[in-house]
């Protein structure tokens, strides 16, 4: 790093390239952090993991153990006695329609917000940030007045329509944030070549901005899946409850069965996990590449 890099380097910066970049011991020092936050991370899933092959009474006498007898009961119960597999049904056909939807009207909105000039712009992007400092239990009465009306509570739409609108606005931040950054000879080359608005979203803007669309997608989904309280206002019917609300009412229903609950908790954690893992490299690239111009 040169003299001038280094002079352009905000406080904060500076004490991380002098402390941390350039010290063994800064390095170690956030290595120890980094582990000891990853283990507190990590411990209480394998415990719910560990203790979700045993049965209630071992839990209960041997919690921090290893299973003496592992045994699959649990997780057969969980599928036949609450119908899990119902619940990941609804979950994945709500939570995976609320991700489509999301996508599709934030990114088109994202580009015209990113791309196109025309009155009120700046009015509604203000409005779209203000609508994310609206908690979701100050429109929940509204919300549900409206979807009674519709004849929608207790179905899959109930939870779609008004989860999908919540989470228009912060696709439309993020993704308008990527399109920005993409140059503007792109855009002009495109008119040469004689495409139109719908064209150069889709030839142009959006490959471009799919690392920007894994980013919004993955929090959307990893939002709707673990949203317990709409679910519980909107859906809380059985045949068409998420897998969250399950969770809900083996804690209430089944609150002695320790096993059936730490297995049921696992098979909530595991689509997440597996979510994320697939969508890891895009998402970093996503939540990252348009943070600076250039």
């Amino acid at each position: 790093m040169t003299e001038i890099e280094r002079n352009k380097l905000t406080f904060w910066e500076k004490i991380q390239d002098r402390y941390i970049h350039k010290s063994k011991y800064g390095r170690l020092f956030v290595y120890i952090c980094l582990s000891a936050w990853a283990v507190t991370t990590i411990f209480p899933l394998v415990w719910v993991f560990l203790n979700s092959f045993k049965n209630s009474r071992e839990i209960i006498t041997d919690t921090f153990a290893l299973p003496s007898e592992p045994t699959l009961q649990n997780y057969i119960n969980a599928f036949n006695t609450v119908d899990i597999g119902r619940s990941y049904l609804n979950s994945f056909i709500m939570s995976g329609s609320v991700v489509l939807f999301a996508l599709m009207f934030g990114g088109l909105a994202a580009f015209a917000m990113s791309r196109m000039k025309f009155r009120l712009r700046g009015f509604i992007q203000t409005a779209l940030v203000a609508s994310l400092l609206i908690p979701a239990f100050a429109t929940i009465v509204p919300v549900y007045r409206m979807m009674i009306s519709m004849g929608f509570v207790n179905t899959h739409l109930g939870f779609i329509i008004p989860i999908t609108a919540a989470n228009i606005p912060f696709a439309v931040l993020v993704i308008s944030g990527y399109m920005a950054t993409i140059p503007k000879e792109l855009e002009e080359a495109a008119v040469m070549d004689g495409c139109n608005r719908w064209k150069m979203f889709t030839r142009i803007f959006l490959p471009i901005s799919l690392p920007a669309f894994a980013t919004v997608g993955t929090f959307v989904f990893l939002w709707s899946y673990n949203d317990l309280f709409t679910s519980l206002v909107l859906v809380p019917q059985e045949k068409v409850a998420p897998i969250v609300v399950l969770l809900a009412n083996i804690s209430s229903q089944y609150g002695t069965d320790y096993g059936l609950m730490t297995a049921a908790i696992i098979l909530t954690v595991i689509p997440v996990i597996v979510f994320y893992l697939l969508a890891q490299k895009t998402f970093e690239k996503g939540a990252t590449s348009g943070a600076v111009k250039g």
